[in-house]
């Protein structure tokens, strides 16, 4: 036994054949050699079987990472496509597609020399003139590097490798059995050597799924012929091929002995067979589909289960998973194309404790060292922005242990006060940020200046190294590795992942020279995560010992009592074949690959070997995450000519069901908190006041909880916050120039020139804005030479109102030729409207001129005649000055009076009285759900109120 050879198409496979051997061995067992011959993808390097014996050894092979970073050097050199210049992050990614071009012309032995022909260029459209301009320029110079390194690719050392073992295997056959089991891969080179295997005394070749019912006539429709090609997409066409590379016929291929099963299972395994043989048929073999009044047969070990949605299905798979395991030794897996599925199921799975033994790796950019690494790409590609800086800072793996909570502290703090537009680019200018803030807010966010100057110096060599706008590969990855050790410490590189990514940051540095120089700092970010992507990890063994997720590659030579097969919509299951960007159709016809429907027809082949478990259920959604799904070709041809089962479970009503209540949920009483009288503030602002006769609840979570809304990180300037522009420069221009005219308009340049002023809210806020100024500018300059003239504005003013201390900023307060006083305020957007002033629910105009009456202002003392709205919107095409009610509706009273009443009225109630803070008290007329969340406001108001 341990002289003999099994060849496997993948590392899966190779453990399930060495977990079978364990299995029987009794009590122990020498096991034969296992190798595996690589993927269909034709990515693995072939067993080092291949290198014993060699007469002339064979060249070393190129390590993935070089050959794509000198395929992108040559990319950015050749400007393809009409471009002036590629940057290093589009042509890493091109360069991955343009390798797995030359690994398939390499596989099926197509010379590069093939790529000038003239043909391939003829009649083609321009840019796929442009892309075989390019390829020639890599048939010219891509060889030329290999020569200068001494190395070959590593599909061309697999090439010669099966080669050299297929000549020594026919001049001596080994000693003992060589057997290749369910190798599917069509290289010439892999046919080759299989075909020596079959010859050899005791060589075995297994094929996996070959269909031997099929007729004569029907191989002939698959395989094609010199003047058709074949149907790519059938499940057999791939084996087809490869027996025909093999110079085999399909009538020499023997069935595999079985065990003799029960008459019931075997009638039933053999309508199974002849169902899905017929279901996958070509399109010109299916004119009997139909026959008249005949029943479908009933696949009893075949079950569909449809659901609504795919977080339905994945609960659904999960639940059948789980009842698969309440059957001592019953084994179960799902299988799927679909990883966003897989995850899904992986994690309604913990649920109840179980860990799915995933056979899935993931790329490196997923992984918490590789994640670090992008986070410190994302802050330095875009200055140390808000979003990105909080990202890098929050990382799990930075001041992991004991320093944590302390550094999440001064995250929190730093995140406080970073809400809102985005500051100045540069960790300086942050700083000077935090210096800024308004006077309110520098108290509570001093803690944050004194934590970021601890932060700064960590970060200062990334800062250095990513100042120009065009980096340095090298000088880059050294700075973002030694931030990284910096921030994380040697942690960042520890275990399985860690390892990886240094291994693979190591790499990239050592060959940052190879590849191409232009690295705009915006595409940092980009170019990294496409390199990390090229390297997956995979877990180490693990998870529950019956319960399997499977890829369709890792599904292969697998088997389980239950199998699911998850995901079954077009685009999914088949995925739909992807644009190859350099070769078109008709190119890839010329030069003898294969067609984009050949992973289709391997789509199908894994379909068809799935349907032989011994129980099966199908799933689909009917509807993703964005629309409304398309059942796939597979399910609908198995449909179409049998009739499935339902799965034991009800699956669909159990998903609906698992999280649902036991009954209807209680409407929860409305909120109304009630704090004893003494607890009430007795300092209003004019705001507050408003708030607190239009929303109760919002006053009391205001000012009582201290509870405010955070403006979002890196958010679009809001209202609070152009407000606040708007109004320091009209205080400016009041307080500098003294509302002189052709003044204004450079301070509002000014302010928005900025460097912390969005470059966007520059070029397409600052004509509207200027508009509005222009009006406000013309405006006054008129009013001041009609006597009206502006002689307070933008000042707190204070007065004692007996139960209260009322506090408030007018915008602007003028003094009118008669006599008396003009309030104004701006509004940069809606005005309260005629009814909301009427029912005493915009209090502002009016009580600002309370407190002018009462001598809050200095020199702006006196009656106010009028109250007015400058609207700094245009509204029917225009700007426009409003005068708001003066006058209740049935009132005779000034504004000013009938304002105080209703405060008067409302501090009775909510601030020297016991009444309830009530939610959503007047919803009509308060502005803002701030705090809808707080009230919860769902859980008693209801969709219909």
């Amino acid at each position: 036994m341990a002289r003999g050879l099994i060849i496997a198409p993948n590392n899966r496979a190779v453990r399930a054949i060495r977990d079978a051997f364990v299995r029987v061995a009794e009590p122990a067992l020498l096991m034969p050699r296992l190798v595996t011959m690589g993927d269909d993808a034709l990515g693995e390097q072939a067993g080092l079987v291949f290198d014993d014996g060699l007469d002339d050894p064979v060249p070393p092979a190129i390590d993935p990472l070089h050959r794509r970073l000198i395929l992108a050097r040559l990319i950015a050199e050749a400007r393809p496509f009409g471009l002036d210049r590629i940057d290093a992050a589009m042509a890493v990614r091109l360069a991955g597609d343009l390798a797995q071009v030359l690994d398939q012309m390499i596989v099926e032995r197509v010379k590069l020399e093939k790529l000038t022909d003239p043909v391939l260029s003829e009649d083609l459209a321009k840019h796929w003139q442009a892309s075989s301009d390019l390829l020639r320029l890599v048939e010219r110079d891509y060889p030329a590097e290999l020569r200068r390194l001494g190395v070959i690719d590593l599909t061309d050392r697999r090439n010669r490798l099966l080669d050299c073992t297929a000549e020594r295997w026919t001049r001596q056959p080994p000693t003992g059995f060589v057997i290749a089991a369910g190798i599917s891969t069509v290289a010439p080179a892999i046919a080759r050597l299989l075909r020596v295997i079959a010859t050899l005394p005791q060589g075995r070749v297994v094929l996996s799924g070959l269909d031997l019912g099929l007729g004569e006539a029907e191989w002939a429709e698959i395989s094609g012929s010199e003047e058709r090609r074949g149907e790519e997409s059938h499940p057999q066409y791939h084996l087809s091929l490869l027996l025909d590379r093999m110079g085999v016929s399909v009538t020499e291929v023997r069935d595999w002995p079985t065990r003799l099963d029960p008459a019931p299972e075997a009638k039933a395994r053999a309508v199974r067979s002849a169902v899905v043989s017929r279901a996958m048929a070509p399109a010109a073999f299916t004119a009997d589909w139909f026959e008249p009044r005949k029943k479908p047969p009933a696949l009893d070990t075949v079950a569909v289960e449809r659901f609504a949605s795919a977080a339905d299905e994945a609960q659904g798979i999960a639940v059948a998973l789980r009842g698969a395991l309440e059957t001592p030794g019953r084994t179960a897996a799902l299988i799927t194309p679909d990883r966003a599925l897989a995850n899904r199921v992986c994690g309604h799975l913990k649920r109840w404790g179980i860990e799915a033994d995933d056979s899935a790796g993931k790329p490196l950019s997923t992984t918490l060292a590789g994640g670090l690494l992008l986070a410190l790409a994302e802050a330095a590609a875009n200055r140390f922005a808000p979003a990105a800086l909080l990202g890098l800072i929050k990382h799990p793996l930075v001041r992991a242990g004991e320093e944590r909570r302390g550094w999440m502290d001064g995250a929190r703090w730093l995140d406080a006060a970073l809400r809102g537009p985005r500051p100045a680019p540069g960790l300086g200018a942050i700083a000077a940020h935090l210096a800024t803030l308004p006077e309110r807010d520098r108290e509570a966010h001093g803690r944050a200046s004194d934590w970021w100057r601890t932060v700064v110096p960590l970060l200062e060599p990334l800062d250095t190294a990513s100042a120009r706008d065009t980096l340095s590969p090298a000088v880059i990855l050294a700075a973002l590795r030694e931030t990284a050790l910096t921030l994380g410490g040697e942690s960042v590189w520890s275990g399985q992942e860690g390892r990886a990514v240094a291994d693979l940051l190591e790499a990239i540095e050592a060959l940052a020279g190879e590849g191409p120089q232009h690295l705009p700092r915006d595409t940092l970010a980009q170019w990294l995560r496409t390199l990390l992507d090229t390297v997956s990890v995979r877990p180490a063994r693990g998870g529950h010992h019956r319960l399997f997720v499977w890829g369709l590659l890792e599904a292969r030579l697998q088997s389980a009592d239950l199998v699911i097969m998850g995901g079954m919509n077009e685009g999914v299951w088949p995925q739909l074949p992807t644009p190859d960007p350099f070769l078109s159709p008709r190119m890839r016809r010329e030069l003898g690959l294969p067609g984009l429907d050949f992973r289709v027809g391997l789509s199908a082949h894994d379909f068809a070997l799935a349907l032989g478990a011994k129980q099966v259920i199908i799933t689909r959604a009917a509807r993703d995450a964005t629309a409304p799904t398309i059942e796939s070709r597979f399910l609908l041809r198995l449909t179409a000519l049998a009739r499935p089962g339902a799965p034991d479970l009800p699956l669909a009503t159990l998903a609906r069901q698992i999280d649902r209540a036991d009954g209807p949920a209680a409407r929860s009483p409305r909120p109304a908190p009630c704090p004893p009288v003494e607890e009430r503030p007795r300092r209003l602002s004019i705001s507050d006041a408003d708030r607190l006769v239009t929303d109760p609840y919002g006053f009391y979570a205001s000012r009582m909880l201290g509870l405010s809304a955070w403006r979002p990180i890196d958010g679009p300037p809001d209202a609070a916050w152009r407000g606040t522009l708007i109004h320091g420069v009209l205080q400016g221009w009041g307080e500098g120039d003294d509302y002189a005219p052709g003044t204004l308009i450079p301070r509002l340049e000014a302010a928005l020139n900025r460097p912390e002023i969005d470059p966007a809210l520059r070029a397409f806020g600052l004509p509207r804005l200027r508009e509005a100024m222009l009006y406000i500018e013309g405006e006054v300059t008129a009013m001041i030479a009609d006597g009206r003239k502006p002689v307070f504005a933008e000042e707190r003013g204070e007065v004692d109102l007996g139960d209260i201390i009322l506090s408030g900023k007018p915008d602007r307060i003028d003094a009118l030729p008669g006599g008396g006083l003009a309030i104004i305020d701006y509004k940069s957007g809606d005005s309260p409207k005629k009814k909301q002033t009427q029912a005493g629910f915009a209090l502002q105009l009016g009580l600002l001129g309370v407190m002018a009456r009462m001598g809050a202002f200095k020199g702006a003392e006196g009656d106010a005649q009028a109250f007015e709205y400058w609207r700094l919107n245009k509204n029917k095409g225009s700007f426009g000055r409003i005068e708001a009610m003066d006058t209740a509706k049935d009132d005779a009273r000034a504004l000013d009076e009938f304002c105080h009443e209703m405060l008067e009225r409302a501090v009775g109630a909510y601030i020297t009285g016991d009444e309830a803070f009530v939610a959503r008290l007047h919803p009509e007329y308060a502005r803002f759900g701030d705090y809808d969340h707080l009230m919860r406001l769902e859980e008693w108001y209801g969709p219909q109120g």
